[in-house]
């Protein structure tokens, strides 16, 4: 995708509609983690064959939970130029101790049944408890012309739990345009005016970025012309959140260099003009594709969290931490406080965060999980770039953090990643979700190529979840050196 802001974006891809296959396996696939007590679990791994793109690759993981059911969803078969062979997901229904896994159908024409776009990308996960639906939205990606375009946003739907899936709706048709990253979310509170209405966001890039707003309140069966908001605003990757009154608030990256949010407060009806929560100022990464995509959620009373990478704290910019906002009315935001996973001058470099917190909790007690990648040297290069996954919580709604606990068992070489045409690629994003009080992040582990080079990338979760931990480091009182405004971006894949 063109977007003008960092020299990272990407390009969608389109293809075509028709049915349904879903595999349903469960998995049990661990490897010890190098935190002593935490385990992974395999969740997917990648079974298309087909030359045109990168195998084993999953890449780009979404999660969102209900109840004892959690869902996750990424790409499957990732093409270096954008998109995927097909969406995968995994589910489980109970708290997270079995998962089984399949692949969406009549999505692309390597779907069973097949569908009728050529490629898929950016999957997201959703929950419709007034229809009891699950729901995962991706970019369909059209390659026909010999340059993958985002052709339409679809969603998939399933009334059975997350375990089978039908074929997909066409939410919005780009006809002849060009969309990028797609993100859903439900209003899933009984007592809201609009309980029971989908909003869909993504953003038309053959037209600057202009970004859209869609409303399904009938199980997404059928959904609204895309709206733009009232001040015509351009941007990537918003995340809409919903509050328990019924306001959609939609955190995204502004194509003005910073990170905003704007709001509905009538069901989608109309969208508000945007505003500024931050400037976004965030540390080039070496070697692998990331860009300061927000990551945001919502507590229990309403409060929304926006995580995203930024390197103002750090002098001369050379680093980046992750920081937090937050809002109560997604108007007025606090001023980004820098979440202390490491001291400030570390020159570890943290990226692409998954924040999630239990809706259970809310406030001085919410509880917040935080996932995220980094390299324990932010000057390594492409080829002495070591990557690992790490995770810290909080237990009062982000005033203090627990240590970072490092999830991954050994770094990754970026080698072992799947190529595309902006760095070596684990994801976009990643994701955590919250299920009985204990956090499930999930992310992309690879290990070395096996025989014939074939690369080993695959969804991961950790065993059992993690707990929630107090701490004592804080996040108030850090404050920046040097910042450097944010170079342009051009997004230039998918």
């Amino acid at each position: 995708m063109l977007f003008l802001s960092h020299p990272r974006f990407r390009w969608l891809i389109i293809a075509t509609l028709a049915l349904t296959l879903t595999f349903s396996i469960a998995l049990r696939s661990t490897v010890t983690a190098a935190t002593p007590g935490v385990a992974l679990l395999q969740l997917s791994s990648d079974p298309y064959t087909n030359t045109t793109s990168q195998h084993q690759t999953e890449v780009e993981p979404d999660s969102y939970s209900n109840g004892a059911t959690i869902v996750a969803a990424t790409q499957v078969g990732r093409f270096n130029d954008g998109g995927a062979s097909n969406i995968g997901w995994a589910t489980s229904t109970d708290n997270g101790a079995t998962w089984q896994k399949g692949f969406l159908p009549g999505t692309t024409v390597f779907a069973t049944p097949a569908g009728q776009f050529d490629r898929v990308s950016d999957p997201s996960v959703s929950y419709d408890a007034a229809h009891k639906l699950w729901m995962i939205s991706s970019l369909a990606i059209s390659s026909g012309s010999g340059t993958a375009v985002g052709a339409a946003v679809i969603v998939n739907t399933s009334s059975n739990g997350g375990l089978t899936w039908n074929p997909p709706v066409v939410v919005a048709n780009a006809n002849g345009g060009f969309f990028d990253k797609d993100w859903l979310v439900c209003d899933d509170t009984s007592t809201s005016a609009y309980y029971g209405h989908c909003y869909v966001e993504w953003d038309i890039n053959s037209s600057g970025n202009l970004v859209q707003m869609s409303t399904s309140s009938d199980g997404g069966a059928t959904w609204s012309a895309g709206q733009a908001t009232q001040d015509n605003v351009s941007g990537l990757g918003g995340q809409p959140l919903v509050q328990p009154n019924g306001t959609v608030i939609v955190p995204f990256l502004s194509s003005n260099s910073s990170i905003a949010a704007f709001t509905s407060t009538n069901g989608g009806a109309s969208w508000n003009g945007s505003v500024t929560i931050a400037p976004q100022t965030d540390h080039q990464v070496a070697g692998i594709r990331t860009e300061p995509l927000p990551s945001a959620e919502i507590d229990g009373a309403g409060k929304a969290y926006v995580a995203w990478q930024d390197c103002r704290f750090e002098n001369s910019c050379s680093a980046n931490d992750i920081v937090i906002s937050t809002s109560t009315d997604g108007a007025t935001w606090s001023a980004p406080q820098r979440v202390p996973i490491d001291a400030v001058g570390s020159n570890i470099d943290h990226f692409i965060p998954g924040i999630a917190v239990d809706k259970a909790t809310s406030g001085s007690s919410a509880h917040v999980a935080l996932a995220f990648y980094y390299y324990p040297d932010a000057n390594c290069t492409t080829a002495t770039c070591q990557l690992e996954v790490g995770y810290v919580s909080s237990t009062d709604g982000g005033a203090t953090w627990s240590t970072e606990t490092t999830l991954t068992s050994s770094a990754m070489n970026l080698a072992w990643l799947a190529t595309t045409t902006s760095g070596n690629m684990v994801g976009d994003y990643i994701s955590t979700s919250f299920t009985n009080g204990k956090a499930f992040p999930v992310f992309v582990v690879a290990s070395a190529p096996g025989s014939g080079g074939q690369l080993n990338e695959a969804l991961f979760t950790t065993k059992d979840g993690l707990a929630i931990a107090g701490g004592t480091l804080t996040a108030a009182g850090e404050h920046g050196n040097v910042v450097h405004p944010a170079s342009p971006m051009l997004r230039t894949a998918f």
